[in-house]
């Protein structure tokens, strides 16, 4: 289904127009209008998808092993030295366009490189984590 309301719906589908870098049958990979670095695409399914909790395991895996036949080609073309591969599911994770989208982000080992993503990282009481530990596990 394609939702007619959809920005990255028009985008994947050709409806508005992208410097698409790749297109099959299912997706559009799109070098983002707004990059964080040099050669920063989005996988965009043709098919509309609110986010990871909507799409269907088999489409969600051939979004990986696109990603995966991507990052190899776009690390030739660019000689980027790393990747970020970033999947955003709701507004307090930073999905701003409800569409499912995958970003391939290249990474240069340049001064200032950090700064495009991180987090602070927390220390962990050990027995706070082992009850969380416990209560995530799938039985």
């Amino acid at each position: 289904m394609v939702k007619d309301d959809c920005i990255f719906c028009k985008l994947a589908n050709g409806v508005i127009p992208t410097n698409s870098i790749y297109e099959d049958d299912e997706f559009n990979v799109i070098l983002d209008a707004s990059p964080a670095t040099k050669g920063h695409a989005l996988i965009l399914p043709k098919e509309h998808y609110a986010d990871m909790y909507e799409i269907p395991d088999e489409k969600a895996a051939s979004v990986i092993k696109l990603a995966k036949k991507m990052m190899k080609h776009m690390t030739d073309v660019l000689g980027c030295d790393g990747f970020n591969i970033v999947q955003n599911n709701g507004e307090p994770a930073g999905q701003t366009v409800f569409h499912f989208h995958m970003h391939l982000i290249p990474r240069y080992d340049v001064e200032g490189n950090e700064k495009i993503f991180g987090w602070t990282h927390a220390d962990a009481d050990s027995e706070k984590q082992k009850e969380l530990c416990e209560k995530l596990k799938i039985k």
